[in-house]
């Protein structure tokens, strides 16, 4: 394996895991925004943020993370990308700063009305981060990002059937993770009405994933043959994988299983993360930019792998020691959310 593939699978690690920490950080503002008003709907609020409140900014180190890799090692790959994809990237960006101000002001707003917009804020901006960068997906892998400063259109290359398919899958699948993930975390608060809650919605959330899927591969055999063609050969076995994982999540909440299913949703996602690589694979911009051509000098591709090597001792341990505390209810315990009270 040549450095160059090497720093490219140092940068699908960052993408699995911003896929997975951040799509379930996104998807908890989906279900905030559709847990309604009364008694439920404060109720399923103060679980979501008990839920991601210690974490929810540290899952954007990830995407820093991406970034920084993409930039440092293939620099072709991120002019082109960013500069004709500038506006979808541009939304994602907005989601994220309008999110964390609806987030932190929610907390904070003393009149019931502004806090009841922050909240909504909160919510509709969790949506437009996973949906815009779902579009950026579908555009690459299109073949609608050419090489070069600005060459592609700023507008359809993201704004056509596959990357709004793209988009809305993305966002289904962070519904998902999120929904899953917050089975446990309800059981956790000794809340078994919202337990019961979540179940139902990750369930939904699971079919309309399966669905968004189906209708992602045709679209795929329709407008991205090169990519469509790499997951139905040698990426069809994680693909597999990813199928198995998500009916198995779906026998483990039928049957109120206590552990695996938060397991299994994230070896869905990673499967089908992995498998889109292994499809794309040897290109970052298919079949226009290969990993090698876009790859910066030996030196540089070196010096990414020593730093990566230095965040896997460094930083990694200390994120995981966050989702550690967090887990274990040893990070705010006094904000626990008030156990059902009844049986609705």
């Amino acid at each position: 394996m040549s450095s160059a593939d090497a720093v490219a699978g140092v940068l699908w690690i960052g993408v699995t895991a911003y896929a997975v920490f951040g799509g379930a950080d996104f998807g908890a503002g989906f279900w905030s925004l559709l847990a309604g008003r009364g008694e439920r709907g404060r109720r399923t609020r103060d679980l979501i943020d008990w839920a991601i409140g210690p974490i929810w900014e540290a899952n954007h180190v990830w995407l820093i993370f991406v970034l920084v890799v993409l930039w440092t090692g293939f620099s072709a790959a991120f002019e082109a990308i960013f500069s004709t994809l500038f506006i979808p990237l541009s939304l994602a960006a907005l989601g994220i700063v309008l999110r964390g101000a609806g987030f932190a002001f929610h907390h904070t707003a003393r009149r019931i009305n502004r806090r009841a917009l922050a909240e909504r804020l909160f919510g509709l901006s969790s949506l437009l981060t996973p949906f815009f960068l779902g579009t950026v997906v579908g555009a690459v892998a299109s073949g609608r990002v050419p090489v070069g400063n600005a060459t592609g259109d700023p507008v359809s290359s993201w704004l056509n059937p596959l990357s709004l398919v793209i988009g809305a899958l993305f966002v289904a699948t962070s519904a998902y993770v999120a929904a899953v993930f917050l089975v446990s975390d309800a059981r956790r608060a000794g809340t078994p009405d919202l337990e019961r809650y979540f179940t139902t919605r990750a369930t939904a959330a699971a079919l309309a994933t399966g669905a968004l899927a189906v209708a992602g591969i045709v679209a795929l055999h329709a407008d991205a043959r090169y990519v469509y063609d790499g997951l139905t050969s040698d990426a069809l076995p994680l693909v597999i994988v990813s199928a198995l994982c998500g009916i198995g999540v779906l026998v483990l909440l039928h049957r109120r299983a206590r552990h695996g299913a938060r397991v299994l949703a994230v070896g869905a996602v990673t499967a089908v993360v992995w498998g889109w690589g292994v499809a794309q694979h040897p290109y970052l911009l298919p079949q226009s930019l290969t990993i090698d051509a876009a790859a910066a000098p030996s030196a540089t591709l070196t010096a990414v792998l020593i730093v990566f090597g230095a965040a896997v001792v460094l930083v990694i341990p200390s994120l995981g020691l966050l989702y550690t505390l967090a887990q274990r209810s040893l990070i705010e315990e006094g904000e626990r959310p008030r156990p059902q009270r009844s049986g609705g």
